[in-house]
């Protein structure tokens, strides 16, 4: 009993060092946990409380009995979808968007971050930042306005060159095939710049003194960017990369809605825009949120795994 009563005392005093000095620290730091109460609240009132609706993918919701007073269906919407015969055209669709994008426009951040840090003229390498920024601010709406006044068949750039050059213009918002390289190429359009502002304060953190001692040992610049700059900026892509295998399944149905029509659905037709016209404009609520958490759920789990493939491989991960 004696060394029991010895043990406990022990862990009771280590409890209380430990909660002395969280209170400690939350005294000491009281302004900067202020500063971020607005944030947790917000995400408290806008994400989390939000949540008790996913119980509608569960139900036969109706707005007259509401949440709690529609009836339990069990997986009845879950089994609807994973039975519907479209099921498996937008999970390819879906796979397909997201892997190019992902294969396409992922490098490409990383490339335009390292040649950028490249750039001695400190003027020129601030207006291309600035040139390349600033399409990310343009809408969705706006960037696929011009692009399909670019690709127009018949007062399009493009199809004037390829006339020009012999060829028979192209109806590329109509042909199947173009829909995921216009979805891509847009995407890199217009978003590049903006992804490479994390790759470029990620270069900004790497130590100038490791330049300056393999310039001394005979590095040039490739070697120097091949040993030194990727590797430093290697965790943070692998963390980029793990939160990107997040979103595989989520690829923009806004852009898509905007980009696709009924003749190209073969290809075009996604999760995402399959619960908007199937779930929102039919109102089949319990549908569109089954399929909905059905998605999130898979998208956790790759995540996950993302995670631990990474932490085995890499030693970087998320947690």
């Amino acid at each position: 009993m004696g060394v029991y009563s010895r043990l406990t005392n022990r862990s009771m005093i280590k409890r209380q060092e430990r909660k002395s000095k969280t209170l400690g620290t939350l005294i000491k730091q009281k302004y900067l946990f202020m500063m971020l109460f607005p944030s947790l609240l917000y995400y408290f009132i806008f994400r989390y409380i939000p949540m008790y609706g996913v119980i509608i993918a569960f139900k036969d919701y109706n707005f007259i009995s509401g949440i709690w007073g529609s009836k339990w269906v069990g997986l009845k919407y879950f089994k609807q979808f994973l039975q519907n015969p479209y099921f498996f055209r937008t999970l390819r669709n879906t796979f397909i968007i997201s892997i190019n994008s992902l294969f396409w426009f992922f490098p490409v951040p990383i490339i335009f971050a390292i040649l950028l840090n490249e750039v001695k003229n400190t003027q020129f390498k601030k207006t291309i930042q600035t040139v390349t920024y600033l399409p990310h601010f343009i809408s969705i709406v706006t960037v696929v306005g011009l692009l399909k006044q670019l690709t127009s068949p018949t007062t399009g750039v493009i199809n004037a060159v390829i006339m020009t050059l012999g060829g028979n213009p192209i109806n590329f918002f109509m042909e199947k095939g173009w829909f995921v390289p216009l979805y891509v190429i847009s995407a890199i359009w217009s978003d590049f710049g903006w992804g490479a502002i994390v790759y470029i304060a990620a270069i900004s953190g790497i130590g100038q003194e490791l330049y300056e001692a393999a310039s001394i040992d005979g590095a040039g610049r490739f070697r120097q960017i091949w040993h030194i700059t990727i590797p430093g900026i290697m965790p943070t892509v692998v963390i980029l990369l793990i939160l990107r295998m997040g979103s595989l399944l989520d690829v923009g149905y806004e852009k898509i809605l905007l980009m696709y029509n009924e003749g190209i659905y073969e290809t075009s037709d996604v999760i995402s825009t399959y619960i908007y016209r199937n779930g929102i404009r039919q109102a089949n609520y319990s549908f569109g949120t089954a399929v909905g958490l059905l998605n999130s759920t898979v998208s956790l789990a790759l995540v996950i795994m993302s995670n631990y493939i990474s932490k085995n491989v890499t030693e970087v991960g998320l947690w």
